[in-house]
């Protein structure tokens, strides 16, 4: 049996970094988004004068917002209370191992879960569940508490720490079927990062490059995408470790490209997290066999391995019809088979893969029960670890069954195959986000040009009308776009969703022109100051117009330019102030009231978190959020280092 105690628990300490990220980056924006002069206040959520018992309240929206009252504060306040919560609990998990325990991880879930419960439009993305979930796991894979026991580690460690396998083989799987299933051309025809680099939301510096490569090497490199994520989850399950060490570096290559061109926040940094669950405590111990018989089954697994990938490159270079040019140099590929046959073989796959998960939770089951009775000494303890064995596989083979919900939608054949009692009781759970449905980048977007809004500003509707630059998303064409992540700024990437629909399909945008109208301050924040034309007073009118941007070519790059622009029309007409179809819009959706909002009555707790918000506004985000992280490691490596003997 191999011992996963060192590996679960760096990736619960990873976990903690994940959180304090998410943490941090959801404070940052509580004003400007959820505030009571934000885009969609959060009070609007919760009715803190609700003349209702609290269980009814919490029945009605599980958060612990409404506890608001209790401490004396307001909905704005008590979402700073939470976050600043969340940011001590994962950074306490993340500097000492003290920390990483089952308690410490409920509270990090139920303070997430809370914020992402009045969090509206700007915390549904897949990332935010993926975290709820993971965070969820990590309640049971962590020890109870930090006793010399825990630290030895127990048998049933490697039953708990199996969900976060079965858990990233559902979410690379079910990215790369969608990917095909969706019918989109542009990853039938290959062409999917020839637009990738370009469309998506928040590009780096370095896709810029990216976009520029031959396109005979983007197109090999949606070939590598797809397989990484067709193919390579189900060796995750492979017996061969070294089959699934091979599995981690692939994935871990495919997460490294992914963050250097693109700025999706947390959510590779949680991906590569996940993939360590395909590790155990030989891959960071190596221990040195004195027997031959070893070194026979280190080349023997060895040859395994290499024939495993060897099988993986052969069905690559038959089934995407790899070609090697020599005059050129280039290789060219091309999808071998039809829509069809992808369906049928998909079919068949997905119930393939969940019996191989059965089969593999079976084995790591009837390992940990064997290791419990054979290898524990005392029979009090043997009987007692055997039982705690036992109580975990009961609640991880709950877990895998609820997934398997979810999990079947990925091809239709297979929704009647699920049983009912098994349906019903997801649909009980499913609010609370443990299991959910993964897939991203189902249709590539923006293929005749990058759908961008701009906002425009002019105290006369005959103009002068100027522009509002924001932090991160594109705007100026001169501008290159900055490395942000970890840091996500929700605002710019709703205007991103945005701007593939209409107006009215994203009716917060009505309140953030009417923020803009009135010069809010905390909206302000979350844009560009310094490309902000009306920093003195606010415009009498707002405008806004769709953009269609392209990067410039390599041939181009003389210039200052690194994208270029054409208009496509108006996104939404203008607006005044007190245009009245806008004021009765907005109060339908209470954010305008005419009722005072609570006071806040805890004097003290509002000076500190008001002085707190003062000092953090003034630091950029991503600087924030590595300057923490920094502040973090240089605790450990000054924990962890000797103190010097006296003489």
């Amino acid at each position: 049996m191999f011992q996963v105690r060192y590996t679960r628990n760096l990736f619960l300490r990873g976990l903690c970094i994940i959180y304090l990220f998410a943490f941090l980056s959801f404070y940052i924006q509580i004003p400007g988004l959820y505030g009571d002069n934000g885009i969609l206040p959060a009070k609007t959520q919760v009715d803190l004068k609700l003349k209702v018992p609290l269980s009814q309240k919490l029945m009605q929206k599980p958060t612990l917002v409404w506890f608001a009252p209790y401490l004396g504060l307001n909905v704005e306040y008590m979402l700073d209370v939470l976050a600043l919560s969340g940011i001590i609990l994962s950074f306490l998990g993340f500097v000492s191992q003290k920390f990483c325990i089952a308690p410490v991880f409920a509270g990090l879930w139920a303070t997430y879960y809370s914020l992402y419960q009045v969090g509206q439009i700007f915390m549904w993305f897949q990332w935010d569940s993926l975290l709820l979930e993971t965070g969820f796991l990590c309640i049971i894979i962590a020890p109870l508490w930090n006793t010399q026991h825990s630290k030895a580690g127990t048998p049933s460690d490697s039953v708990t720490f199996w969900t976060i396998r079965w858990l990233y083989f559902r979410l690379m799987f079910s990215s790369g079927v969608l990917k095909l299933s969706s019918g989109c051309p542009t990853w039938w025809n290959l062409e999917a990062l020839n637009v990738h680099f370009e469309s998506q939301c928040i590009p780096t510096p370095l896709a810029w490059y990216a976009h520029n490569l031959p396109v005979w090497f983007l197109r090999l490199s949606t070939v590598h995408a797809i397989v990484s994520e067709l193919v390579i989850p189900f060796l995750f399950f492979f017996p061969n470790r070294k089959v699934r060490i091979t599995a981690f570096y692939i994935q871990l290559f495919l997460m490294i490209n992914i963050i250097a061109t693109g700025n999706y926040n947390f959510f590779n940094l949680l991906t590569i997290c996940l993939s360590l669950s395909l590790l155990d405590d030989q891959f960071f111990y190596k221990k040195k066999s004195k027997t031959g018989n070893s070194g026979i089954l280190n080349y023997l697994t060895t040859i395994v391995c290499i024939a495993v990938y060897a099988a993986v490159l052969y069905g690559t270079y038959v089934y995407y019809n790899l070609k090697l040019d020599l005059d050129n140099w280039t290789i060219h590929s091309a999808i071998a088979f039809t829509q069809k046959q992808f369906d049928e073989v998909l079919a068949k796959a997905v119930p393939i893969s969940v019996y191989i998960g059965m089969i593999s939770l079976g084995f790591t089951v009837a390992d940990a029960v064997t290791n419990s009775i054979l290898n524990v000494k005392g029979l009090k303890k043997k009987v007692t670890t055997t039982l705690v064995t036992v109580f975990y596989t009961l609640i991880v083979g709950s877990i895998f069954a609820l997934s398997v919900v979810p999990y079947s939608s990925l091809h239709s054949s297979h929704n009647q195959t699920v049983p009912i009692q098994l349906k019903k009781l997801h649909a009980k759970v499913d609010p609370f986000q443990i299991v959910n449905t993964y897939g991203l980048f189902r249709r590539m977007t923006g293929v005749g040009g990058r759908p961008e809004i701009t906002i425009e500003g002019s105290n006369s509707v005959d103009g002068p009308w100027k522009e509002y630059g924001f932090l991160y998303k594109p705007g100026n064409v001169n501008n290159s776009m900055p490395f942000v992540a970890p840091h996500q700024p929700r605002l710019d990437w709703q205007m991103w969703f945005a701007a593939l629909g209409t107006y009215h399909q994203n009716p917060w945008l009505m309140s953030f022109a009417y923020r803009l109208l009135n010069g809010q301050k905390e909206v302000l924040a979350l844009i560009n100051i310094v490309e902000n034309p009306f920093r003195d007073n606010p415009p009498k009118y707002v405008k806004a117009s769709l953009y269609h941007y392209h990067y410039t070519q390599w041939s181009q790059k003389n210039s200052q330019a690194w994208w270029t622009r054409e208009k496509v029309g108006e996104y939404f007409p203008v607006f005044s102030r007190d245009h009245p179809p806008l004021l009765e819009y907005l109060a339908k959706m209470k954010i305008v009231q005419d009722k005072p909002a609570p006071k806040v009555s805890n004097e003290p707790v509002k000076f500190v978190l008001d002085h707190l918000r003062a000092m953090v506004s003034k630091i950029e985000a991503s600087i924030l959020l590595w300057g923490v992280f920094t502040a973090g490691c240089a605790i450990i490596l000054t924990a962890s280092t000797p103190a010097p003997k006296k003489k």
